[in-house]
C-alpha cells in the first residue's frame, strides 16, 4: 500500500545488513528455482552457488561481452523457464499484480502488469538484477540493445517502450553455449482505460480484459514451453488465456533412431558373411556405396544427436533406439523417455534379419510396440541446431510437413548402375505414377523425417509386393523402395496428409575438402534448424577426420544429456568446468 516513491525512501534507510540479508533471500530462490528447472527439464541438479560449477562468468555473446551464471545442465528452453520464474518470483515478492499472456512472440513466455504499477515492478526487479546480473531491453530489441537491469539509466532507456525484454543470462560449464534475450521474457505494461487493461501489442488471444478479471492459477509450462514440455510451478493468468489455442499441439509427439556400432565384431563377422554369401544366400553384386564401411561408421555421433534433441526439443515424449542387439555403452537404458527396441521386435518377416539396409529397417517403424502416431525419425548423423518447436515439423491438425531438396531425381527406370539413393528415388517415382498419375521429381533433404504411423501402414498394405522386397533386401539394393524418407511423403501428399515445409538446414559431406570450414562456420553462428553430418566414402586420413568430428561435436553439444550414464567418463568430461582465468574478463 505503501507509494513508489516513498517505498524508494524506506529502502534507502534500511541499514545495509538488512538488505544484504534481504538480497540473500532472493539468492536462495534463485538457486532453488534454477536448480529445480533444470532438473525438470532433463538435466542434472546445480552445484552449490559459489562452487566451482555455479558461478558468475563474463562471456562472449554475438559480439559483446555480458555476465552470465554458470549452470551445470543448462538447456534453451530451461533457461526460458527459468527466466520466467525469476520473473514471476521478483513481483510475488513485492506484491504486484500480474498475469501470464499467450503473447505477440509465439515462443517466450509474456507477463502483463498494469501499467498504473510500471514504477514498482521496475523497482522490485532492479533489486533482483543487483543480485543476480541481468539485462532488459525493448521487447523487439537484438541482443546489442540489451542493458544491465540494475541501472537506472536502463530503465529509464526503455519506459517509452510497452513491452520489454529481461533476461538472466545463463551459460554451460564449458561456456560454449550461453543463452541470453532469445531465451528471455516479456514483460508488457497495459495501460488502463474505461475500466480495462487494453494489450499495449497485439497478442493470439485478446486485446483488452477488465480491470478486476479474477486470476486463475496454471502451470507454468502453459507459458514457459510449448505444451508437452514440462516445467514447474504455478503462474497468475486471467480465463481467456487458460484453454489450450488452436495452434498448439495437442497430440504426443516421439522420436525413432536407427543405429548400429560398427566396432562390434560379431555384428561385422556377420555382415561380412553375408556380403560374401556365407549364410546360406548367395554372394551379392552390390554397388560401391552399398555397403561400404563408411555407411556404417560410428563416431558416437547418437550421443550427440541425443544432446541436441535434449537441448533443443524437450517437447519430445518418447525416444526409440532401433538396434541390431546393440546397445551404446554410455546409454542410460533405464532413463525416463528412452527405449532400446531389436529388430526381431519390429520385423514382420524373422527370415529378413539379419539386414544391413536402413530402407528395409525404415520399413518396419510403424510396427515398433508404443509409438506414437506422430513421431520424427532420425538417423544418428542429423542434429537439432537450436531451439525448435513442433510446428517446424507438424501441423496442429495432424498434418506433417517434409522438406524437398533441389536435387533432383534422374530419369528413367532404375538401373544397378546408380547410386542406391538414385535408384530408391526411381522406385518411390515410379509407385507414385502407378497410383495418382503425377510425376515426383524432387529428393528430400536429409532432415529429420516427420511421420505417422498410419501413413506408413497404409503403405505396406498398398504396396505389398514392393513393401515386402524392400524388408528382404540385407543390403541396398536397385530395388528398394525409400519408405519412410520419401514415399511416405509423397504417398500423403496425395492422400492429404503431409504437406510441404520448410526448415534452415546444412548438409555436410565430411570427405569433402571444406568440410572443416564449414563446421566452423556452423559453429560460428548455430543459425541452422538442423544439420546432417554424413559419410558416403572413406576419408583418406580417417584419424584426422575422427578428431575434426569430435572437437566440432564436443564444442556444439557440451552439455550431456539426461539418456548418458552419469557415471561415464565422457559425462564427467562435458560437465568439468574450465578454469576461470580462461573465461573470465578482468575489468
Amino acid at each position: 500500500m505503501v507509494p513508489a516513491v516513498a517505498r524508494r525512501g524506506i529502502v534507502r534507510k534500511v541499514p545495509a545488513p538488512l538488505r544484504s540479508a534481504v538480497k540473500s533471500s532472493f539468492t536462495s530462490v534463485d538457486a532453488i528455482r534454477s536448480a529445480t528447472v533444470v532438473w525438470a527439464m532433463g538435466g542434472r541438479r546445480n552445484a552449490p552457488r559459489h562452487s566451482a560449477a555455479a558461478t558468475r562468468r563474463v562471456v562472449r555473446l554475438k559480439g559483446r561481452h555480458v555476465h552470465a551464471l554458470l549452470v551445470e545442465g543448462a538447456t534453451a528452453w530451461a533457461a526460458r523457464a527459468r527466466n520466467l520464474h525469476i520473473l514471476l518470483a521478483t513481483l510475488e515478492a513485492g506484491g504486484i499484480e500480474y498475469f501470464c499472456v499467450r503473447g505477440a512472440t509465439k515462443d517466450l513466455p509474456t507477463v502483463a502488469v498494469p501499467a498504473g504499477l510500471r514504477a514498482s515492478a521496475e523497482e522490485m526487479l532492479q533489486i533482483a538484477f543487483e543480485q543476480t546480473p541481468g539485462y532488459v531491453g525493448a521487447a523487439n530489441a537484438t541482443e546489442s540493445g540489451m542493458r544491465a537491469g540494475d541501472e537506472e539509466r536502463s530503465w529509464r532507456q526503455v519506459r517509452r517502450h510497452g513491452a520489454l525484454r529481461v533476461a538472466w543470462y545463463v551459460t554451460d560449464p564449458t561456456q560454449q553455449l550461453v543463452f541470453g534475450s532469445d531465451q528471455g521474457c516479456d514483460l508488457e505494461f497495459w495501460p488502463e482505460r474505461n475500466g480495462r487493461l487494453q494489450a499495449p501489442r497485439p497478442n493470439r488471444v485478446v486485446e483488452e480484459v477488465p480491470v478486476g478479471a479474477p486470476r486463475h492459477t496454471v502451470p507454468q509450462a502453459l507459458f514457459a514451453l510449448v505444451p508437452g514440455a514440462y516445467t514447474t510451478g504455478s503462474a497468475h493468468t486471467v480465463a481467456e488465456f487458460t484453454q489450450p489455442l488452436a495452434e498448439d499441439h495437442l497430440f504426443p509427439i516421439d522420436v525413432v533412431y536407427t543405429w548400429v556400432d560398427d566396432s562390434d565384431p560379431k555384428w561385422s563377422a556377420q555382415r561380412d558373411a553375408v556380403r560374401e554369401g556365407r549364410m546360406g544366400a548367395a554372394p551379392q553384386t552390390l554397388h560401391a556405396q552399398a555397403a561400404n564401411d563408411a555407411r556404417f561408421t560410428s563416431r558416437d555421433e547418437l550421443r550427440y544427436s541425443l544432446r541436441s534433441l535434449h537441448q533443443y526439443a524437450p517437447w519430445v515424449r518418447t525416444v526409440y533406439l532401433v538396434t541390431a542387439g546393440q546397445v551404446p555403452s554410455w546409454l542410460d537404458t533405464e532413463a525416463p523417455g528412452i527405449k532400446v527396441v531389436d529388430h526381431r521386435d519390429i520385423f514382420s518377416d524373422p527370415d529378413a534379419l539379419p539386414t544391413f539396409n536402413s530402407h528395409a529397417i525404415e520399413s518396419q517403424l510403424h510396427h515398433i510396440d508404443g509409438l506414437s502416431e506422430h513421431f520424427l525419425y532420425l538417423n544418428d548423423d542429423v542434429f537439432f541446431g537450436r531451439p525448435l518447436s513442433p510446428g517446424l515439423f507438424f501441423h496442429t491438425n495432424g498434418l506433417t510437413k517434409f522438406f524437398q531438396s533441389k536435387a533432383l531425381i534422374p530419369s528413367g527406370p532404375a538401373d544397378t548402375d546408380d547410386l542406391p539413393v538414385n535408384a530408391a528415388g526411381k522406385n518411390s517415382r515410379a509407385l507414385i505414377e502407378r497410383s495418382f498419375g503425377t510425376r515426383i521429381a524432387q529428393k528430400m533433404k536429409h532432415t529429420p523425417h516427420p511421420l505417422r504411423r498410419s501413413i506408413l501402414a497404409d503403405i505396406e498394405l498398398v504396396y505389398g509386393e514392393e513393401h515386402r522386397r524392400t524388408q528382404h533386401s540385407r543390403f541396398r539394393s536397385p530395388e528398394d523402395v525409400p519408405i519412410a524418407s520419401s514415399l511416405h511423403h509423397y504417398y500423403g501428399f496425395h492422400t492429404g496428409r503431409t504437406t510441404a515445409g520448410n526448415l534452415r538446414y546444412q548438409y555436410i559431406d565430411l570427405a569433402a575438402e571444406q568440410a572443416r570450414r564449414r563446421l566452423d562456420n556452423l559453429l560460428a553462428h548455430r543459425n541452422f534448424d538442423t544439420f546432417c553430418l554424413n559419410d558416403t566414402v572413406e576419408h583418406p586420413d580417417p584419424e584426422a577426420q575422427e578428431r575434426m568430428v569430435r572437437q566440432f561435436l564436443d564444442a556444439y553439444f557440451p552439455v550431456p544429456s539426461r539418456f548418458e550414464r552419469a557415471d561415464s567418463d565422457e559425462y564427467r568430461n562435458a560437465t568439468r568446468p574450465i578454469p576461470s582465468q580462461k573465461a573470465e574478463i578482468r575489468r
